[in-house]
Order: C-alpha cells, then sequence, then structure tokens
C-alpha cells in the first residue's frame, strides 16, 4: 500500500486546477438510470469514487464510454437496456452513494435490489429517510440480509413528504424517484447543497420539473419519460476549499482555477475572520497569507453552513491559530479521528463530546501517522506541509475517493511530498 512522505516547511505557491465535484459526480451518473438515452457527463474527476460507481453501474447494465482527459473524464452513459436489479454485494459495500440507485430504478421500473451501503468510517448514516420518502411516494420495501428490496405497483405517485432533519442523501433519492413519479410532490426541509442543485439543474435539462432548486421546499412535477443530454458537473467546493486551508496554513500564495466564491461562502467568511487574503478573480480565487492566523471558533452545519467534509482540515489550520478555537462537529458522531494522529504531531486538542477544543501551539513535528477517512486523511497533509521534518502518511487509499492527483498539484505548487511504496 502507498504511502506519502512530506519534508514540511515550504510554502505552497502557485495555480491550482480544481476538478469537477465528486459529490456532484455520483448522482448524476445515476441520473442515467431514469432515461434510455444518453447522458454525458463533462468535467467528471477521476477518483476510486467514480470507478467504483462505474462498476456499479455497470453490474445493473449501464453501458459507459469514457473519454479521459487531461484534467477529467467525460462519460458518455446509456441505461437502455438494464439486466439486472441486484448488485453484487462487494460493489455496493465499497460506496456509500449506492443508495440513490433506489430512486431511479423504483421511477422507470418499478423494482431495486440494493445492498446496505458502504463508505468512509465516520459514524452512523441510517437509510431510514431513504425508505420513509420512497414509502410515502408508493414503493413498498424489506430489509433483510444486508439487502433493501424495493418494489411499486405501477407508477410511484407523487406525495406530499417533510424531512425530520435535512438529508443530502434523503433528499437525492426523493428527487431521483419525483421525477418519474405521477403527479406532484412537494418536499420541505429539504437539503440545499449545490451538489442537489446541480442534480436539479441537469435532470430539468433533460425535460424533468423541479421548482425551488436551491432551497429547502422542492417541487416536483412528475413526467412520463425523460430525455437525455450534456452536462458539465459543477467544481468540487471540499477541494477547493481544501486548497484553500492549505495555502493559509503554509503561509502560500495560490490561485485556484475554475471555482468561485458563492458556493465557498461561510468557508470565506471563517478564514477571512482568522486574517486570510481570499479574492476573487476572472473564474478563479487567489489565497494568501504571511502573517498571523487569529483563532475562530465553527460549527458545522448542513448547507449553507460550516461543511462537516472540511472540519478537519480547519482544525489543522487553527492548530497554527495564536489563541484557543472551539470546533463543534453536528452531522457526523465519528469525525474526529483525525486528532490523535494531529496530537502525535504536536497539536494541542482536547475533546469532550462533539466539542473539540484547539489550542493553539507555534509548530508541528513530523512524524509517522495513519489516515482514517478521507478528510482526516487530507487534514494530515496540510499538516504535514507545515511540520518542521518529515512526515509518513501511511493509508492513503482513502485520499484516493475524494482528490484527484493531489501530491502532483501540490508538488507543483512547491510542496516536497512523494507517494511511495510502503514497503520502500
Amino acid at each position: 500500500m502507498d504511502c506519502i512522505i512530506i519534508q514540511g516547511g515550504k510554502p505552497i505557491i502557485g495555480e491550482v486546477h480544481i476538478n469537477g465535484s465528486k459529490n456532484a459526480s455520483l448522482p448524476l451518473m445515476i441520473v442515467s438510470l431514469l432515461t434510455d438515452e444518453n447522458l454525458l457527463l463533462n468535467n467528471v474527476p477521476k477518483l476510486t469514487d467514480i470507478s467504483i460507481m462505474m462498476q456499479l453501474l455497470s453490474s445493473y447494465g449501464t453501458k459507459i464510454e469514457i473519454l479521459e482527459r487531461q484534467d477529467s473524464f467525460k462519460l458518455t452513459l446509456s441505461s437502455r437496456h438494464i439486466t439486472d436489479f441486484k448488485v453484487p454485494i462487494d460493489i455496493a459495500t465499497k460506496i456509500r452513494a449506492s443508495i440513490w440507485i433506489l430512486g431511479p430504478l423504483l421511477a422507470r421500473f418499478g423494482k431495486a435490489n440494493v445492498c446496505l451501503p458502504g463508505g468512509c468510517t465516520i459514524g452512523a448514516r441510517p437509510v431510514d429517510l431513504h425508505v420513509a420518502v420512497l414509502q410515502a411516494l408508493g414503493a413498498t420495501i424489506d430489509i433483510d440480509n444486508g439487502y433493501i428490496s424495493a418494489k411499486t405497483n405501477g407508477r410511484l405517485k407523487g406525495c406530499d413528504f417533510q424531512f425530520s432533519k435535512q438529508s443530502v442523501g434523503a433528499t437525492i433519492n426523493a428527487i431521483l424517484a419525483a421525477v418519474l413519479a405521477s403527479g406532484e410532490s412537494n418536499f420541505i426541509n429539504c437539503a440545499m447543497e449545490p451538489e442537489i442543485a446541480d442534480v436539479c439543474h441537469c435532470l430539468n435539462t433533460m425535460g424533468a420539473e423541479i421548482r425551488g432548486i436551491g432551497t429547502t421546499h422542492l417541487k416536483v412535477i412528475g413526467k412520463e419519460k425523460l430525455s437525455g443530454c450534456e452536462y458539465n458537473v459543477l467544481p468540487d467546493r471540499i477541494e477547493a476549499g481544501t486548497y484553500m486551508i492549505a495555502a493559509a496554513a503554509t503561509r502560500g500564495n495560490i490561485l485556484l482555477k475554475g471555482i468561485h466564491l458563492d458556493i465557498l461562502e461561510n468557508l470565506v467568511c471563517c478564514m477571512r475572520e482568522s486574517g486570510i487574503y481570499i479574492q476573487q478573480e476572472a473564474n478563479a480565487i487567489r489565497i494568501k497569507h504571511s502573517g498571523e492566523i487569529k483563532p475562530v471558533n465553527i460549527s458545522t452545519q448542513p448547507y449553507p453552513g460550516f461543511s462537516t467534509d472540511l472540519q478537519a482540515q480547519f482544525m489543522t489550520l487553527m492548530i497554527l491559530a495564536n489563541g484557543t478555537s472551539v470546533v463543534q462537529e453536528n452531522i457526523f458522531e465519528n469525525r474526529f479521528m483525525h486528532v490523535s494522529q494531529l496530537c502525535k504531531m504536536g497539536a494541542n486538542i482536547i475533546i469532550n463530546g462533539n466539542k473539540a477544543l484547539v489550542n493553539g501551539v507555534s509548530e508541528l513535528k513530523g512524524t509517522e501517522v495513519i489516515a482514517s477517512d478521507l478528510r482526516a486523511s487530507v487534514s494530515l497533509v496540510i499538516a504535514g506541509l507545515v511540520a518542521t521534518g518529515e512526515t509518513k502518511i501511511k493509508k492513503i487509499d482513502h485520499l484516493d475517493r475524494g482528490y484527484q492527483s493531489l501530491e502532483k498539484k501540490l508538488a507543483n505548487c512547491g510542496a516536497d511530498i512523494l507517494r511511495v511504496n510502503s514497503d520502500t
């Protein structure tokens, strides 16, 4: 298994191209199940999770043509002939997004069989809201022996449904099911993430009728059929936010190309409060910093609040702040696994329930650490970039799930970072 070795202490200076969003690409690929025409997706990132989704869709009978470009994939997906309705468990358990197969298959074919999904071990992510909204649309669902079996008698029927809490996954499944249901659906307390809006815009391009995009109240007018289309995936705000934090932590100066501040507003506000220079340029964001980092308290919330997917990275920035900050995690109950590894490097962090008290330190020291999940992995990379001496990060396979060519992009900006086989 590969590991990453970093010789820290160098600012990252240069330009970084931001790839397409993983969290938008995955449901957009699944959208292909809703039509018998081709769906062409541009700006799809080259990630492990994308490859797993290709395997998953192919197992159902989706034909996928891949045009590999320098920075992305262009995918042509054809689900004209679905041949199977039960995916192999060894594929589906690798990726949380497999649960989104339920809505489209139910809507178009009246049946679906999906195993309980996998993904990062950052806490419980139950499927109860997925099941509840699909049942409200008229599906009969059984969960047995690790599989969710669903069927419907005729078309799904539009409904009024209020989510008990905002859920990105359940909101997406509801939308994917309702676009082919008969009648009108009103979904209340929906999640509002930009990736959900991207899926809605793509569906509307295909002939769906979704209103209230970007709000907590979505109205979906069901259609009998959707057409194919060509669609460009929006840029990855989590990748962009990660490089923004890395630039600030290393006292660097980078230009992030292909991204706008509007989908990063909460992070931008927190970083500016911390003293970081951030400016929108022509289809790019400039981030630079050279002085003191001020402590800022954050509390993760559904969008437009502070993203849980940037919590670990921002905590690493706060380790370097002149003072004490509080990081509160409200989305997942097991998302402080990076703390013990950061403390090995000299961080001073005290955990109390879902809060972490971060006492700023003057420096971090390189050592050997182990990554536990996707975002924890990249927080250790940022720590390694600012640490004195050598940092060795093991179990970095998590990184390839969400960051395309991370070490190459950082190296191009002056970082001393290498990916090597851990046996060497």
